[in-house]
């Protein structure tokens, strides 16, 4: 037997800080906006299972975009990259989003993102508190240190596998095998853009005498990190969400840095806690 995914993709062409990006995103459901950011060199499938949730999607209009140079959406299309080492920055990053969710028409959306996303999450509630009706930042903290290394792409290493393998102890061990294999396998795939992502998730990111700034009133913040994530603690959320008007953290039992892909069963729940504490945040 057969069966075809209600899920859809599609390129949309925008424009930010001067270059143009064809970027590409599934979607699927009806309601609210939720805009989905993958992890540091990793791509739109693992949210799948999110995509694919019948309840959330009843409710939610779940967008997963690839972020420019991962996945399906190329490098920007009016400039030689390939001449300069890519880098990212908080201010690009953040102004990227916005450009993409004012290109999509999308209104009071919910912006979730995970490990560097999950950062960026949080530069978005403090930059743009007015373009979003809340903030679900997973795996993420005011801070990261740490993590922006050369080694990821020695000359002397399979960049592919090192980047993978380099995820593997993140996870949890009760999470499926085939669902953490999935996720290497996801990572495998990435290498190139995962440098210049931890850039951004370990240089460039640095909120901690800013979170007192974020208007977490007129954009809620909602933070969720699994037990087994050692890159962003629980403890380094929890602290970052107790810095926040507004603030909430909700620490996830039994699963790691990638909760979307590695087990999409387990992270539902504690999702639905997250959009209902947004919900309620909100009355």
């Amino acid at each position: 037997m057969s069966t075809i995914s209600p899920v859809t993709g599609h390129y949309v062409t925008l424009e930010v800080d001067g270059l143009e990006y064809k970027v590409f995103y599934l979607e699927n459901g009806t309601g609210q906006p939720l805009v989905c950011q993958h992890t540091a060199g990793c791509h739109n499938h693992q949210w799948r299972g999110l995509l694919e949730d019948d309840e959330i999607t009843a409710d939610y209009r779940v967008i997963a975009y690839d972020l420019p140079r991962h996945g399906k959406s190329d490098p920007p299309e009016n400039t030689e990259w390939w001449k300069e080492e890519y880098r990212l920055t908080a201010d690009h990053y953040a102004n990227f989003v916005i450009a993409l969710c004012d290109a999509l028409d999308l209104r009071d959306p919910i912006f979730m993102g995970s490990s560097f996303g999950g950062n960026i999450a949080l530069q978005l509630a403090l930059r743009r508190p007015d373009r979003f009706a809340g903030v679900l930042a997973v795996e993420g903290a005011d801070y990261s240190p740490g993590f922006y290394l050369d080694w990821w792409q020695h000359p002397h290493a399979n960049a592919a596998q090192v980047c993978a393998s380099g995820v593997w102890d993140l996870m949890a061990p009760q999470s499926p095998d085939a669902d953490r294999w999935k996720t290497w396998f996801y990572y495998s795939q990435g290498s190139e853009s995962f440098k210049g992502d931890l850039h951004f998730y370990s240089v460039d990111h640095d909120l901690r005498d800013r979170l007192g700034d974020i208007d977490g009133d007129q954009c809620p913040v909602v933070m969720l990190t699994g037990e087994y994530d050692y890159l962003t603690t629980p403890a380094d959320s929890a602290r970052t969400a107790a810095a926040i008007k507004n603030g909430t953290f909700i620490e996830m039992p039994a699963i790691g840095h990638f909760p979307m892909s590695e087990n999409h069963a387990v992270f539902r729940k504690y999702l639905l806690e997250g959009l209902a504490a947004l919900r309620a945040a909100k009355a």
